[in-house]
């Protein structure tokens, strides 16, 4: 392997374990819908719906 493919294939695992890492702390937090930003306080996850499900 050169150089290049060292370099490129350990940018690749440090950005996998930091999203790795990012996921595992945010789900430890409570957080159930990582990516919405109002996961914490959102009326629809508080009482166990998802984003993809209509709030019933």
């Amino acid at each position: 392997m050169n150089m290049a493919t060292v370099i490129a294939v350990i940018a690749l695992v440090l950005i996998i374990f930091l999203a790795v890492r990012y996921i595992y702390k945010e789900k430890k937090k409570g957080v159930r819908c990582i990516g919405c930003p109002y996961a914490g306080t959102c009326q629809k996850h508080q009482s166990g719906n998802s984003c993809d499900k209509p709030a019933v």
